[in-house]
């Protein structure tokens, strides 16, 4: 019997194997799972970490000056 896993989205037993969804029963779960990531229903808790952009708008400010001589 081939391995059965259940669908990540709506727990329905699944084949694993040649099934071009897996780990999930569908293209309609895929979707579901997708979006949920892009609307950032998923989250890793822990601390928010602040990135500092100065270098990336230096270089760009200064491509720009170039850009314009």
């Amino acid at each position: 019997m081939p391995l059965q896993v259940p669908c990540p989205q709506c727990r329905q037993m699944t084949p694993f194997e040649g099934n071009p969804h897996r780990p999930f029963c569908s293209e309609r779960c895929r979707r579901i799972d997708l979006g949920t990531w892009a609307s950032g229903g998923y989250v890793i808790p822990g601390r928010s970490v602040e990135v500092e952009d100065d270098n990336v708008s230096d270089t760009a400010d200064e491509e720009d000056s170039e850009d314009s001589e």
